[in-house]
């Protein structure tokens, strides 16, 4: 049985309307003096760190800490302002899945795995009214890369659960091959939904526990049997 549920965010429970993607953009012509600077770049399934460190390669732009926060810093706050003019939406089945989650007779501990800094994910998710669903997660201030930071989100889980969890008792829900990646490093279980960038056909190659067009096909009960 399923015990710990880790949720994407861009793509898995929410479209932001490319408030995240227009935030970076804002960033690097405004303070780095680079238009377009987000050209070229892939953003799906990738953490906002490894983004920023490619950004800065790219423009010859020292990877010092005091750039990295610099960056950030402003990003956050462009994000918060794009997200109340970008017409986005939490994505069909998410209600309805937290829901019976929660409903289940012994329901898992909810958190989250994304590339989101942590402080972009609670913008995010408060802006559409989930933040407060989860209660734990692991972020990009964490770890740049994705597969450590799933690590750190099933460690989490074990603290707060007290007891180490196999495997089997770990799901994560994701819209990219990263997503199933990240399950496949710490053998979890993984469901793939194909309502990011990433169609059922192609996600279909990546082996999911279970792979969806969207939420609305897949019951909790099934996937945390």
């Amino acid at each position: 049985m399923v015990r710990l549920v880790l949720f994407d965010i861009d793509g898995t429970l929410i479209v932001s309307g490319g408030a995240g993607e227009r935030a970076f953009a804002q960033v690097c012509t405004t303070e780095f003096g680079i238009p377009d600077g987000t050209a070229g770049l892939n953003f799906a399934g990738r953490t906002d760190t490894s983004i920023i460190r490619e950004f800065f390669t790219l423009h010859h732009i020292e990877p010092s800490a005091q750039n990295f926060r610099r960056f950030l810093d402003h990003y956050v706050f462009h994000l918060d302002h794009l997200l109340g003019q970008l017409r986005g939406t939490v994505l069909p089945g998410v209600h309805a899945m937290l829901r019976n989650l929660e409903a289940l007779p012994e329901p898992p501990l909810l958190g989250l795995l994304t590339g989101n800094i942590r402080l972009g994910a609670q913008i995010k998710l408060t802006h559409y009214h989930l933040w407060t669903c989860f209660r734990t997660g692991a972020f990009a201030d964490d770890h740049e890369d994705r597969n450590q930071i799933a690590a750190i989100a099933h460690e989490r889980g074990n603290q707060l659960l007290g007891r180490k969890l196999t495997g089997s008792e770990v799901l994560v829900i994701g819209d990219t091959p990263r997503d199933v990646e990240c399950a496949n490093a710490i053998s979890a279980r993984s469901l793939a939904v194909a309502t990011g960038k990433f169609s059922r056909e192609e996600l279909l190659r990546e082996k999911a526990t279970w792979t969806v067009e969207s939420l609305v096909e897949v019951s909790a009960r099934e996937v945390c049997a």
